[in-house]
């Protein structure tokens, strides 16, 4: 409240008073009545303080619905909402019944300021006392016109009496002005009536945003709180049957990352009851010190009421109607206290049964976390166990391969296909143990299977040529192979391509510097293919084409031409034919021949050709070439010149 000083105020009424202001009010003698004590009334803003800190509390039934999973979490979540709606009625039953109070004090002392000469309730009469004088001279001007005689002396009396009363008239016009004015300035800053009807209006608009403090709460079958603003509205009376299914569902669900996912809720549970019962604490801890104040009151009024009670015995006729009057004082003061400490203690009460149910949800919900915890420990040892027998086994495979087997190609396949099953199973049993359901795993890995089928076509495909190609007629790094055109050596067989060092393909067979890369698909193209040598045998077969002269004696050259061709051979016999046994080891034929030269005529209309095929080893590919070709272009000369 802005007010005038004192000296301004003094000066103002013993102005506009003019000797009409009534004096002083005179000071209530000492204890001559109960009084409230200040202590006892909070203020408004402590007031509105309280009431925010008791909505906030409330509203964190929103998060208790939101981690009720469980039949017996609604059924406490229940009972807490039930006890929370009474403790924020009783939180704004207080409020108002300390709003009350601070109206009552507001009214009291505006009725003592009525009495002082600077209230607004003074100066009010005093402009009362102006309008009713301001009237009666305008009134005596009047009948002044209306009598004047008709006599000069008696028309200069009246002219003297109308100026008089016309400059008494300016001036109680003007005090009246003032007054006015002043009046304005004050009625514009005097908020003592409305301190408190304000307070209550605030109270009000807080009670409207919750339901429960307005007289809307939701009907007793709700299970949540649907009165708390600003979170999800409760569900309906089938929300604990479909709560129930859901967690007795997910409770047979085994999957490690289910079961760590139900660990962490459940953690993350036990910690939203820890901060809710700590808020609640705190609460309580507000309405015990709210509540000490109102209680030494109490005990006080009681004291003087038993004090006023035997002085009543003592006190003759004459002075009881005044202990009548403290005793009615005392009466409405109790009952004004009682109204906030009795709801004070309500809360009290409830708060602790609150309480008393977060403890025992808190119970309950960390016998589920360690029992959760238990089942995923249980399924992180199955997991490790089952990961230790697989990668044991795959080691007695690796042992079991290098002592047993001792051909590099067959050790080499064993070994890529232990790699390839442990690793296929060590994703199985992952997939399976953190797998919350079978059947989801199973179209999941269809999805995957499927896309990466479409996405990876050529590398699958050769992923599997892979496998055809270390087969028993297979490739390996070292054998001379020719795809298509490529002549060359494999240094490199990987499971997506092989590695040729290319090797030229005139005189002898010399690495070129190139290496060819080609994707083990090749094996499925029919434009493809692969041409390599049996393993251990480094034998060919070439032919020569020789034109005979004509009129020659063509069996006897065709003899001549053996001779020369089987002459050159038997210097590299024993090799050929150690070479030709393991082909028909290896092949299991016979159709492979004795390494020895062989001779075809070949006739025609122009000239007789001989066809001469002859065993070669590739390591000496050319200087046999070179030789055979000598020794039969020697017979050839020599039946030329018989010829001539």
């Amino acid at each position: 409240m802005i007010r005038f000083p004192a000296a301004l105020l003094l000066l103002f009424g013993a102005f506009v008073t003019g000797g009409w202001a009534a004096d002083g009010p005179q000071q209530p003698q000492p204890g001559s009545a109960p009084r409230l004590d200040s202590r006892a009334i909070m203020t408004g803003e402590q007031v509105i303080q309280i009431l925010d800190e008791t909505v906030d509390w409330y509203r964190t039934l929103g998060v208790q619905q939101q981690s009720a999973t469980q039949p017996s979490d609604l059924l406490i979540l229940y009972a807490n909402r039930q006890t929370a709606d009474k403790v924020i009625n009783l939180a704004f039953e207080i409020a108002r019944a300390n709003a009350e109070l601070l109206s009552s004090e507001a009214e009291i002392a505006q009725s003592k300021a009525s009495e002082a000469a600077d209230s607004p309730q003074a100066l009010a009469k005093v402009r009362e006392q102006l309008d009713a004088r301001r009237a009666e001279i305008q009134s005596d001007i009047a009948a002044l016109k209306r009598e004047a005689g008709a006599t000069r002396d008696q028309k200069s009396d009246a002219q003297v009496k109308l100026s008089e009363l016309q400059s008494e008239l300016d001036l109680v016009n003007a005090r009246r002005n003032l007054l006015d004015t002043m009046t304005q300035f004050v009625h514009q800053n005097d908020v003592n009536g409305a301190g408190a009807n304000a307070l209550k209006q605030h109270i009000d608009a807080i009670a409207a945003s919750i339901p429960a403090a307005s007289g809307g709460a939701a009907p007793a079958t709700a299970t949540g709180p649907a009165s708390a603003p600003g979170q999800a509205p409760a569900a309906s009376g089938s929300s604990p049957t479909l709560l129930s299914v859901g967690s007795d569902s997910g409770s047979r669900r085994l999957g490690i990352w289910d079961l760590a996912a139900n660990v962490l809720r459940l953690s993350s549970k036990i910690g939203t009851i820890d901060e809710v019962d700590r808020r609640t604490a705190a609460l309580q801890d507000t309405f015990v010190q709210i509540r000490t104040p109102p209680l030494e009151q109490i005990r006080a009024l009681s004291a003087q009421g038993d004090a006023l009670a035997q002085q009543a015995e003592t006190t003759d006729t004459t002075t009881l109607h005044g202990v009548r009057d403290q005793f009615d004082t005392l009466a409405w003061l109790f009952k004004q206290t009682s109204a906030i400490l009795v709801p004070l203690s309500q809360a009290g009460v409830l708060l602790d049964q609150y309480r008393h149910n977060l403890s025992n949800w808190r119970d309950a919900t960390k016998e589920q976390y360690y029992g959760a915890l238990k089942r995923l420990a249980v399924r992180v040892a199955l997991l490790l166990l089952m990961l230790a027998i697989v990668f044991a086994a795959a080691e007695l495979w690796r042992h079991a391969v290098f002592k047993y087997v001792q051909e590099p190609r067959r050790r080499y396949t064993l070994l890529l296909v232990r790699r390839i099953v442990l690793w296929a199973l060590v994703v199985a049993i992952v997939g399976f143990t953190f797998a919350t359901e079978i059947g989801s795993l199973a179209t999941f890995a269809g999805l995957i299977t499927a896309g990466l089928a479409v996405a990876m076509q050529s590398v699958l495909v050769s992923i599997v040529g892979y496998f055809f190609l270390i087969g028993r007629y297979g490739i390996r790094v070292g054998d001379r192979v020719q795809i298509g055109n490529v002549t060359g050596e494999v240094i490199d067989l990987g499971l997506v391509r092989l590695n040729l060092m290319e090797l030229s393909g005139q005189g002898p067979h010399a690495p070129t510097g190139r290496v060819v890369a080609f994707a083990n698909s090749i094996v499925f193209q029919a434009s493809g293919g692969i041409f390599k040598q049996i393993p251990g045998v480094n034998l060919a077969w070439h032919e020569v084409t020789l034109t005979l002269p004509a009129g020659s004696d063509y069996s006897a050259l065709k003899e001549k031409l053996f001779e020369a061709a089987n002459d050159v051979i038997k210097d590299y016999h024993d090799e050929l034919v150690r070479q030709t046994k393991e082909i028909q080891k290896n092949t299991s034929s016979s159709s492979a021949g004795e390494a020895q030269p062989q001779v075809q005529l070949r006739f025609s209309a122009e000239s007789v050709d001989a066809v001469v095929r002859y065993p070669v080893q590739l390591q000496r590919a050319a200087e046999i070439d070179e030789r055979v070709s000598r020794e039969l272009l020697n017979v050839i000369k020599e039946a030329a010149q018989e010829r001539v």
